[in-house]
């Protein structure tokens, strides 16, 4: 049934019933954008467990009247403020974004024809579509038709006839023909919002380093409080310290034990992949989502947006007997000329032939439902092009054969045809002759056959998965050198879940595909260990962006798929991908190997802070002599070290390699305090003789790691060692009565020289040992 206006068609709504609907809430208003509030955002970094356990310990340093070891909560407002920009940076660029491509709408209000932005379009008003313009809201057509390509909504790329009475989506687009089109659904009641809703659902990040730092940050957790009483008590009760010493070396175990600068370090590190990644026209909407498309091992693609631009190219023509390919160009050129279609396909045809005119009386645009168009010359008679089997009955047998060898190859056929005779209406003119063949298929994107190859060469399988045509996609596909392109399957014959899931894995090219098998075929494929990244454009692909390990959405696509998506390819351009990906390996091996440094510290303080338990000595740091230690041998060289060149392919699991690498430190560390404590007798140490003692191997320790790390040595790591060691003496030997050092003489050196060569064999030692343990392990 025909939907009828609440006003006249030339006329539109009034001004009062506009205001009336307003009032209602009848407007279409803001479309929701995925973004936190700056509130949001502040609360988020500043309010956390973490910064709230560092704040609790600043309090108590603060409450003993030792202002400088409190020193360490400068790490943690860095951290903070770095987290905080870089969101607040994301959101604007989020936010920039427009949610529908066409800004404004063409509506028609108290009789004039007017243009107003899409957020102040009202239930029932009349708006005036035309070819290129993007439908803003649900509408009903009320008079006139137009063809509708809705591939953002279905995945299906051809054009859709819409007549009097037929429904249009929001987010889909004009390609041919004038419609008045009267609004059904506003805001969130639009078809487009309704499937947003659908991945509106939670969905944790997955993180390799996220898990594996907060596995550790929570071992942490459970073990500080109890050590840091315990260690207290021991330090007041048991060693006869005063209440203020004994609150700086408990703070100072638990300041040590807690992997500050490790968080501080992977906020920045990822804050710049940000930066760079914008550089390179891509939002990342979520910072570990480098880490995941770093991590990918099986990428899902669309056709349409990534292998081709989404417009046709004619390849070439084939003339029917009789005629020469110049005639046949000429009479293209004669029929372009005069039609006023705006499809991909006209648009490839007059490309094809530039030389337009336009003579014709008669003029029938392209219809999906006819399959032709075509117009009238005077003189000359009539010419049509289209689908040859809604044109002409039978075609000679040279064309057939040459239709079918074009078909099997995934090219669009279509067939040129003239008679002598008009039109009658709109049905074809009779006595029709083929003229020849046209030969069309999808423009390739001129990067995507590099874009395919640097992932093949990396080990990464491609999937395709389109809603259009499985051979046309798979002969698209083998164009661009996607390997086993011709192993494909029609997803409109998988029965159901267990039928896609099957499938999943065994093919490579997927065609008509409906938006809930694109999820499923996500879900099998993560089911077998795989690491996922979905890239879409459209409304179809929301659910399978969300369910993805790591989705990328293209930034000329709809609003759901850009709002649900971690990565946004501002450029809509698929050949930025192989960049992208190596930045996160850029990012997340250097951040591997530079998260060692840090946990050195944590580990070795977890095992000192519980030894102090039961031993009776002082504990021997301070919290202002670990920000020495922290800065020098581990902050200011890691960060450079994470912002190395790394193209190395990720292997192993964070977790692991981390451990791994920082054992021998911390376990060095752990018997240099040792060493101290079991000389300080016998060479008559005063406390501050063994703090300093302690200090000078720790960062011996820390140094000779660091070597370790940065082989083998480039100019860029040896400016870092050296700037390392120097940056560590100098703090020694001039600023040691802000770390509470006191001067080195001979009567400590004597001291400390053998202990740090044996520090230095017992490193070698270990790392040894730990290296044979793991591979055992494996």
């Amino acid at each position: 049934m025909i939907m009828q206006p609440p006003y006249d068609v030339t006329e539109g709504l009034s001004s009062s019933q506009v205001e009336e609907r307003v009032r209602k809430g009848l407007i279409n208003g803001e479309q929701e954008i995925k973004t936190k509030s700056f509130k949001e955002i502040f609360l988020a970094n500043i309010l956390t467990p973490f910064n709230l356990l560092n704040v609790c310990l600043a309090v108590l340093i603060l409450l003993v009247r030792s202002p400088k070891n409190a020193l360490f909560m400068g790490v943690i407002f860095s951290n903070a403020l770095i987290g905080t920009v870089q969101e607040i940076r994301a959101k604007k660029l989020i936010d920039k974004l427009s949610l529908i491509a066409a800004p404004k709408a063409t509506v028609i209000r108290d009789g004039a024809v007017k243009e107003i932005p899409v957020a102040e379009l009202v239930k029932d008003d009349l708006t005036k579509l035309r070819p290129g313009g993007q439908i803003c809201a649900d509408s009903v057509v009320l008079c006139s038709e137009c063809e509708v390509n809705e591939s953002l909504i279905t995945g299906e790329s051809d054009p859709v006839l819409k007549r009097t009475g037929d429904r249009l989506m929001s987010g889909s687009f004009v390609v041919s023909g004038d419609c008045l089109a009267m609004i059904e659904h506003v805001g969130a009641d639009n078809y487009a919002a309704q499937i947003t809703k659908q991945a509106k659902y939670f969905k944790r990040p997955s993180s390799e380093i996220m898990d594996g730092i907060n596995r550790f940050i929570r071992i942490i957790a459970r073990l500080i409080v109890p050590i840091g009483i315990a260690l207290f008590l021991r330090q007041y009760c048991g060693t006869g310290n005063s209440l203020r010493d004994s609150v700086v070396s408990t703070v100072a175990a638990l300041v040590g034990m807690i992997p500050e600068g490790l968080v501080l370090l992977t906020s920045v590190v990822l804050a710049v992949s940000v930066i760079r990644l914008a550089r390179k026209n891509a939002l990342v909407q979520e910072l570990y989502s480098i880490e995941m498309l770093a991590r990918v091992d099986v990428l899902c693609l669309d056709k349409t947006g990534t292998i081709t631009e989404g417009s046709m190219q004619a390849d070439r023509i084939v003339p029917a007997a009789g005629y020469t390919a110049e005639q046949m160009k000429k009479k293209i050129g004669l029929l372009m000329g005069a039609l006023p279609d705006e499809n991909p396909t006209a648009m490839a045809l007059r490309e094809f032939c530039p030389e337009l005119t336009s003579e014709a009386d008669i003029k029938i645009p392209f219809s999906s439902a006819r399959k032709w168009s075509g117009v009238h010359i005077p003189g000359c008679g009539s010419l049509v092009v289209g689908a040859s089997e809604f044109v002409l009955r039978e075609l000679p047998e040279a064309l057939q054969e040459e239709s079918r060898k074009a078909s099997a190859a995934g090219q669009r056929v279509l067939l040129l045809a003239e008679s002598r005779e008009a039109f009658a209406g709109q049905q074809l003119p009779p006595d029709l002759v083929p003229v020849g063949l046209i030969l069309l298929s999808d423009r390739l994107r001129p990067s995507a056959r590099k874009t395919l190859d640097y992932f093949a060469r990396q080990g990464v399988t491609i999937k395709v998965i389109s809603g259009d045509n499985p051979l046309t996609v798979s002969q698209i596909a083998k164009r661009a050198g996607l390997v086993d392109a011709e192993n494909y399957v029609d997803a409109s014959t998988l029965a159901d879940e267990a039928a896609v899931k099957a499938a999943a894995l065994r093919y490579t090219v997927f065609g008509r595909v409906t938006p809930e098998q694109k999820l499923w075929l996500v879900q099998a494929i993560k089911s077998e260990g795989h690491t996922v990244a979905m890239t879409g454009d459209g409304v179809n692909d929301v659910m399978a962006l969300k369910e993805s390990d790591c989705s990328i959405a293209m930034a000329s696509g709809s609003d759901a798929a850009r709002n649900v998506s971690q990565i946004v390819l501002l450029d809509s351009d698929f050949a930025s991908m192989p960049s992208i990906v190596a930045e996160g390996r850029r990012s997340i091996n250097n951040l591997q190997r530079s998260a060692s440094l840090f946990l050195v510290k944590t580990i070795f303080s977890t095992i000192i802070g519980v030894l102090f338990i039961f031993l009776s000595q002082k504990y021997p740091l301070e919290p202002i002599q670990f920000t020495l230690i922290s800065s020098a041998t581990i902050g200011m060289p890691s960060f450079f070290l994470a912002l190395e060149p790394n193209a190395e392919r990720i292997s192993g699991h964070f977790f692991i390699n981390v451990i791994k690498k920082a054992l021998p430190g911390a376990l060095t560390n752990v018997v240099n305090v040792l060493m101290v404590i079991g000389i300080a007798d016998h060479y008559s140490f005063t406390s501050a003789e063994i703090s300093t003692l302690a200090v000078l191997l720790i960062g011996f320790t820390g140094l000779l790691y660091l070597f370790k790390i940065c082989v083998p040595f480039s100019w860029s790591r040896m400016a870092i060692f050296i700037l390392s060691c120097a940056a560590f003496t100098i703090s020694v030997l001039f600023f040691r009565n802000w770390f509470s050092l006191v001067p080195l003489t001979w009567h400590l050196m004597r001291a400390a020289i053998p202990l740090a060569a044996i520090s230095a064999g017992v490193l070698a030692g270990l790392m040894l040992f730990v290296e044979k343990a793991m591979k055992g392990l494996r």
